[in-house]
Parts: C-alpha cells; sequence; structure tokens
C-alpha cells in the first residue's frame, strides 16, 4: 500500500494553478518553506508562473495570495471555474490543459522582468531602484504586487535558489557562499534555514 508522500515547498516568488482531485486550486508565493503531506494515490498536475507574472493570470495582486492556498472559484467566477474545471480533469494531459487556461491571460511586465533579472544577479535594491528607474518606495510597491513580498525578501529567496543549485552539484558550503554573495558560511546557513527551515546539509542531500 502506498503512504502518504511529504513534500518541502520552498519560497520561489511564484504563483501556482494546480489540479488536484478535481479542483483547481491557487498556490500563492511563500515567504517561508511549508510541508505538504499527499494522501496515497492522489495525482496533481501544475503550473508554475515565473516570478512576477502569476497576478497577470489571476487579476489579483500576490500580495494578497502571499502565504495561502485557495480554491480558483474564490477568485473567479464560479461557473467559469466549473467549466474549466471540467476541462482539465477530462483532458488526457491536464498540465496541457492547464497552460491553455493561463495562456490568454498571461501577460509579461518588462520592468518586472528587469527588476527579477537585476536581483537574481545579485543587485542591491538600491541599484535595481536606479536601473529601473523606480523610487524604492516604488519598487517595494510594483514588488508585492507582482511576487507578494519586497524585493529584499525577493533577493533573499533567488539567492537561496543560486545556493541551493551550486550545492546540489556538490560544491563545498564555503565556496557557495563566496559564490553566491553571502557573508560567509555561517551567513548562509543562517538564511537557509530561516526560508527553507533545514539545514543547507539536507536541502542538497
Amino acid at each position: 500500500m502506498d503512504e502518504p508522500r511529504t513534500h518541502r515547498i520552498l519560497p520561489d516568488g511564484c504563483l501556482d494553478l494546480i489540479w488536484s482531485d478535481g479542483h483547481l486550486l491557487v498556490a500563492g508565493p511563500d515567504t517561508v518553506a511549508h510541508e505538504m503531506t499527499s494522501p496515497a494515490g492522489r495525482v496533481y498536475a501544475g503550473l508554475r508562473f515565473m516570478p512576477g507574472t502569476g497576478p497577470s493570470v489571476f487579476g489579483v495582486p500576490a500580495h494578497e495570495l502571499r502565504d495561502s492556498r485557495v480554491r480558483l472559484d474564490q477568485i473567479w467566477p464560479q461557473r467559469l471555474v466549473d467549466g474549466l474545471t471540467a476541462r482539465v480533469s477530462d483532458a488526457s494531459d491536464r498540465a496541457a490543459a492547464l497552460v491553455d487556461v493561463a495562456r490568454d491571460r498571461i501577460e509579461v511586465d518588462p520592468m518586472i522582468s528587469a527588476v527579477v533579472g537585476a536581483l537574481r544577479a545579485g543587485r542591491s535594491v538600491a541599484k535595481v531602484a536606479e536601473e529601473t528607474g523606480l523610487s524604492e518606495r516604488q519598487l517595494l510597491r510594483r514588488s508585492l504586487a507582482a511576487f507578494g513580498y519586497g524585493p529584499k525578501t525577493l533577493a533573499r529567496v533567488l539567492r537561496m535558489e543560486r545556493a541551493l543549485a551550486l550545492a546540489a552539484r556538490g560544491v563545498p558550503a564555503a565556496d557557495v557562499a563566496a559564490s553566491t554573495g553571502y557573508a560567509d558560511q555561517a551567513h548562509l546557513s543562517r538564511e537557509v534555514k530561516a526560508l527553507a527551515g533545514v539545514p543547507l546539509s539536507r536541502l542538497a542531500g
């Protein structure tokens, strides 16, 4: 008999559209990791939107969905969601059906893409604001709507992603810290534990 499976979901600045057990769900951007236990045999199909693009699909600022999981019919009209749910449930490829749901709604904001790229490259919030022609207050407001949290938090999340990718390739922790802009290995360890809830060694193992 299959056993329930537990997954650790890490913050990534993204929104997700998920089909599960005949329902469409929206997963908002997480500020910290959380664990999700899936019942044995539960089937999922999911679509993850790049940071900053999900709100254009759902028509809701990301900060309103922060650290939450809601049914799509709490955001969109029930009749529309019922039809989309039936379409995805009956599809032979549910992931492709989810793409079809989002295809005509998704918009990419060049400004937001530039913010993500600059933060991912390790630039400071002040530098990102300067490069995008925004004040730091404007950048904060735009970031809350696009990502669910401010640029400093998104920068921490993206830096952790880079660190985990290097650690997964077997790069020593001290080298990971030096390559990704942490002050030292201890700083890396504190940040990963704060955001992911577990030590780096557990995630990279």
